[in-house]
């Protein structure tokens, strides 16, 4: 079972808030009570007993020492900026295993977190955009791809890996190899938009089935991987729980932001590798 971590921080705050509350209209005027009550029936009020009157309950203690921190960092992951570790290689060369990545909560718009529901719309993803997204077979489950079909788009991608959007070719330029899972990979440079970026080919090996072709729906979005032979995308989902016309789409619910920036890199297996920040930029 996977952890809510989103849900656990919500509940985390709302019960430390709670005893901070509690102490603020019941518990504190209780103790200022009774240090009144002491100090009204000696001479002399000893210290100690005053100290020992005024002490917050354990629990109260810490509820008002974290609540603070927990409602920083609910605000922070909910709304601004969150951060996350890039766990395979279908982002590469884009992104590495052990990149650890911030994502912009608000570029497509101000959601409730656990709720996920849009309140504030903002912007919308633009082709091109590196995106992380809630998988729509498991929501459970955080992917990233990049951003190739808006919707109303046509998508088409062929045998011999061209990628069509629209009717029209997207254009790329090779400029290198590198060693593949089978032999050499090629290295590209693609234009999707505005947006020019690399990505990666297997001269050998690949999975695409032949000349396949994709309607975007409407509030919907086709993703792909930089490595366009060893990520699972659009092109390879099939979920019949899933509408047939839906099959392969990221619906905007899911959306979880845009990724822009690589802060740190930490490659497995990470007790005999130390972090790094050679890797440190913003994401094309």
């Amino acid at each position: 079972m996977s952890l809510n971590f989103p849900l656990l921080l919500v509940i985390a705050v709302f019960v430390c808030g709670l005893l901070a509350l509690l102490d603020l209209i019941v518990l504190a005027p209780r103790r200022r009570t009774a240090i009144s009550t002491y100090q009204g029936s000696v001479t002399q009020p000893d210290i100690e007993v005053v100290e020992r009157l005024n002490k917050e309950p354990l629990l109260v203690e810490y509820g008002k020492s974290f609540f603070p921190v927990l409602f920083i960092v609910l605000v922070l992951r909910s709304f601004l900026v969150e951060p996350f570790q890039i766990p395979s290689g279908s982002m590469i060369p884009t992104l590495r295993v052990g990149d650890f990545i911030l994502v912009n909560k608000f570029s497509y718009g101000i959601r409730l977190p656990v709720l996920d529901q849009k309140v504030i719309q903002i912007g919308d993803p633009q082709r091109g955009d590196v995106m992380v997204f809630r998988f729509p077979s498991d929501p459970s489950v955080n992917y990233i791809k990049r951003v190739v079909g808006l919707p109303g788009d046509q998508i088409r991608y062929t045998s011999d890996k061209k990628l069509f959007v629209n009717g029209e070719l997207v254009a790329k330029q090779l400029i290198g190899t590198e060693p593949g899972t089978l032999g050499s990979a090629e290295l590209y440079n693609e234009k999707l938009g505005e947006v020019e970026h690399q990505i990666r080919q297997e001269m050998t090996r690949y999975r695409a089935p032949p000349d396949r072709e994709w309607t975007v729906p409407a509030a919907h979005y086709f993703m792909m991987g930089d490595n366009r032979d060893n990520s699972n995308d659009s092109r390879y989902w099939d979920d019949p729980s899933i509408p047939k016309d839906e099959l392969g789409m990221v619906p905007d619910k899911n959306i979880v932001g845009k990724a822009f920036a690589v802060w740190m890199s930490w490659p497995e297996p990470k007790l005999s590798h130390l972090p790094n920040f050679s890797r440190v930029g913003l994401i094309k």
